[in-house]
């Protein structure tokens, strides 16, 4: 590593591969390709990897006896491949070379992958390889590969292989072997002209047309030479031979330009001809590069996020947003396409989208409205499936997928392989009735960052309003209680399923469920009278919504029944008389017991015998919501929650998780920061740490963990700046760490650019003059609240007393410049 906008991989580790290739991922929203080296195959070492957004087929296979049928993102023809050999001499294989010197570089500013590698073969021959990579950021469908051979001490003719390869299968995750892993079939190959080949292929269930076009150009000494060229030609791929002669000392360099395209883009007659036609038209790498650099350069500015101090975290933040910039970009905005679990950067999680823009939309509402948008839409898109499966389970209303993919079915799997036991074992967490709260979440989110007034009116009232009607459906009124209940779902914990020795999946009253519940009625009567009259009647119209409905959603928001013991919300009914667990005994046997589920099954026994979660369930809840907004919540139910039951929940919770997902470190870091910074400050460590230093176990060479990479940026931004979009203004409570200096955020709140800096307690706005002409924005801080419009600025000071003060001081720069110092008591 040297500075943060480079990362350094030195030498070669086998081992490390998978991991390397992980983080050295290019992409650009539309597509990316993992980071394996152009010469390699899938071989147990590299794994060569690309992927497109949105494109999935579904494939059946026996598993344990039943058949089983999965839906997953495709791995698609490897655009990569470029090999040579000397005169006659085997093909380049790092393995079967002296290696003198191996570095791979990653440079994040300008989304270059580069390789510098000195190696001896068998023949005594000394030759230096340089190479130079880029999946385009600003014309999605190219990527480009530069390779450059310098023979230092021999004269030799070299032989370049460059093709395009469809003998790739779904194989990057050792526990989906049993599934089917051939996507690909019906291949052309084809010659386009002297220089270009092309390969089109068909995904085997969806019919998805998948076409690549390879134009390959060799230069000697800056000539480009007429040097001899094969065509190689099999059913599925297919390569240009091309000799050259070189002598010792000269750069013989081997320019390949790649187009991608496939039948779901738009805009496009036939994916094959499109290919062909891009790739003939494009420019050299040079001229690629540079446009490439100057569409990311565009990214950056949009997402400063600039740290003064701690070089390794400013690095690991910066790589963090790299990854979601690839994943999610202007690029995607228009593809109809969710958030992969593992990004476009491996096939964990089959590139299922779950939960993930939970963490990742606040990170995008401030800084990339159109991106946040998308995200949402995909959700809309996919309302009539989820009514559907409403209807199916005999409801009203949408109940989305917790594992979702093409079209919004459920994509969850009902058998998992426990690695350890080698068992297939019954899967329930598609119970996880959640999802549809986090999705009315961020839907909120959005419009509190965005006002956007036309989504809310056209798109995200009637995904709330649904979501309300599915999730107010799962409560039953008990009259023994004189409150309602859920019963048979699954929370975020995932550790507890059923209750010990049930014949029946699920468990009752999950606090989070039913809490987030009692938010989300609140919040869809509240979204009615937001709406315009007309557009209200006619939702409710359109919906068969009625006033009884919506007067039994406001008794759910103050009767829903939420399980207490000792005065701390219980993670759901009965939790508290589950066993507890000896943790200290299992870490003393285990080390790492985060897969506590794994090592328990493989002992025989079961999670849902124990106090004991998998990831943060209960303390989701302040994740979400402010310590006011929580409390008024369960006051509305009749739950008083003083604020010394806060701390006391946090630690219950902390004593018996096992943080199995790397989202767990995201929400412990968060419901720390203001109580105990240090070891908020441990779990913010692990979350930068889990993907680059892989400590999951080989978990990240399935793909990188992108909700926790965004969950960092979240972190810095939302929790320790303070900064949210809530109630109508841009609300600050800065809580910086000294250790990182100062911290510089540029966003853009409801269409103002903003900027921030923050230190300590103290946090200054300017907001700039590229809005809304005549607009303002409200900023707040504590009690204080201000108007600020463009050319304005303010200071937020919090002051420690006998109670916590807010200074502000205002500036304003254009006409009618005041200054004004306030100082308000604030609660909190």
């Amino acid at each position: 590593m040297t500075d943060d906008r480079a990362w350094t991989f030195s030498g070669f580790d086998p081992a490390d591969e998978g991991r390397r290739e992980a983080l050295c991922v290019l992409g650009n929203g539309y597509f990316a390709t993992r980071g394996a080296a152009p010469e390699a195959e899938d071989d147990g070492v590299h794994y060569p990897g690309t992927y497109a957004a949105g494109c999935y087929d579904r494939r059946t296979a026996e598993v344990a006896g039943q058949e089983i049928t999965t839906e997953s993102m495709v791995n698609l023809p490897n655009w990569l491949p470029l090999t040579f050999r000397f005169d006659d001499g085997d093909w380049f294989d790092l393995s079967r070379c002296t290696l003198l010197e191996h570095e791979i570089a990653l440079d994040l500013e300008r989304g270059l992958l580069s390789r510098r590698c000195r190696f001896r073969d068998r023949a005594g021959r000394t030759t230096t390889l340089t190479q130079r990579r880029i999946v385009h950021m600003g014309l999605p469908h190219l990527a480009a590969l530069e390779t450059t051979l310098v023979p230092e001490d021999h004269s030799s003719t070299i032989t370049f292989r460059s093709g395009l390869d469809g003998r790739v299968r779904n194989t990057g995750v050792a526990r989906y072997e049993a599934l089917e892993g051939a996507h690909l079939t019906g291949f052309e190959v084809h010659e386009h002209s002297p220089e270009t080949l092309g390969l089109r292929a068909r995904t085997a269930w969806s019919r998805i047309e998948v076409a690549e076009a390879a134009r390959t150009r060799v230069r000697t000494d800056g000539r480009e030479p007429n040097v001899p060229r094969t065509t190689v030609v099999e059913a599925d791929r297919i390569a240009h031979e091309l000799v050259v002669a070189a002598r010792p000392g000269e750069r013989v360099v081997i320019e390949k330009v790649v187009a991608l395209h496939t039948s779901r883009d738009r805009a496009i007659s036939e994916p094959a001809a499109e290919s062909a036609e891009l790739v003939a038209e494009a420019g050299g790498f040079e001229s690629l590069l540079e446009t490439h650099q100057a569409a990311w350069l565009k990214s950056w500015r949009a997402f400063r996020c600039g740290i003064r101090g701690a070089g390794d975290i400013r690095r690991a933040v910066r790589l963090h947003l790299f990854h979601l910039l690839q994943t999610i970009s202007p690029n995607s905005a228009d593809l109809d396409v969710g958030v992969p679990a593992r990004g476009l950067h491996g096939e964990a999680y089959r590139g299922h989208v779950f939960w993930d823009e939970l963490f990742v939309l606040p990170v995008l509402a401030l800084r990339a409205a159109d991106e946040a948008r998308a995200l949402l839409l995909y959700r809309y898109r996919r309302l009539h499936q989820a009514r559907s499966a409403a209807r199916r389970a005999g409801r009203a209303g949408a109940m989305f997928p917790w594992q979702s993919g093409s079209n919004g079915r459920e994509e969850s799997q009902r058998l998992h392989l426990n690695p350890r036991s080698r068992r297939w074992l019954t899967d329930d967490t598609h119970l996880q009735r959640h999802i549809g709260i986090a999705i009315a979440y961020n839907t909120g989110h959005y419009y509190q960052s965005t006002a956007d007034t036309a989504f809310l009116r056209d798109f995200g009232a009637e995904l709330i309003l649904d979501i309300t009607r599915f999730a107010a459906g799962l409560a039953r009124y008990d009259p023994s209680r004189d409150r309602y209940v859920v019963e048979g779902v699954v929370g975020p914990d995932e550790y507890h399923t059923a209750y010990p020795g049930a014949a029946t999946a699920g468990i009752d009253n999950n606090a989070y469920t039913n809490v987030m519940l009692a938010w989300l009625c609140r919040t869809a009567v509240r979204v009615l009278t937001v709406l315009a009259p007309e557009r209200r009647r006619e939702l409710m119209a359109e919906l068969g919504l009625r006033e009884a409905e919506l007067a039994r959603w406001k008794r759910l928001s103050r009767k829903l029944f939420v399980p207490f013991h000792d005065g701390i919300p219980s993670q759901f009914e009965g939790y508290h008389e589950l066993a507890e667990l000896d943790w200290h005994g299992y870490r003393r046997r285990y080390g790492d017991i985060r897969r506590l589920d794994r090592i328990l099954e493989a002992e025989g026994d079961d999670p849902n015998r124990y106090q004991a979660s998998k990831q943060a369930d209960v303390l989701m809840l302040f994740y979400l919501l402010s310590a006011e907004e929580l409390r008024d919540v369960l006051a509305g139910l009749g739950y008083p929650f003083p604020a010394h039951r806060i701390p006391e929940t946090i630690e219950h919770y902390l004593r018996r998780t096992s943080h199995g997902s790397t989202l767990s470190s995201v929400v412990h870091a968060w419901v720390l920061a203001r109580s105990d910074r240090q070891r908020a400050w441990e779990h913010f460590h692990r979350v930068l740490e889990a993907d680059v230093h892989d400590t999951r176990g080989g978990s990240t060479r399935e793909g990188v963990h992108l909700a926790a990479m965004a969950g960092s940026i979240d972190l810095l931004q939302r929790c320790f700046a303070g900064v949210e979009a809530r109630q109508e203004a841009l609300r600050l409570n800065p809580c910086w760490p000294p250790e990182l200096g100062e911290l510089e955020l540029d966003l853009r709140y409801r269409e103002h650019p903003v900027s921030l800096s923050v230190t300590g307690r103290t946090a200054v706005v300017r907001v700039g003059r590229g809005g809304p002409t005549g607009g303002s924005i409200r900023c707040a801080c504590g009690d204080c609240e201000v108007e600020l419009a463009p050319g304005d600025g303010a200071t937020f000071r919090w002051e420690r007393g006998e109670a916590a003060r807010v200074r502000v001081r205002r500036d304003r720069t254009g006409p009618g410049t005041a200054t004004a110092d306030r100082r308000n008591r604030s609660a909190g």
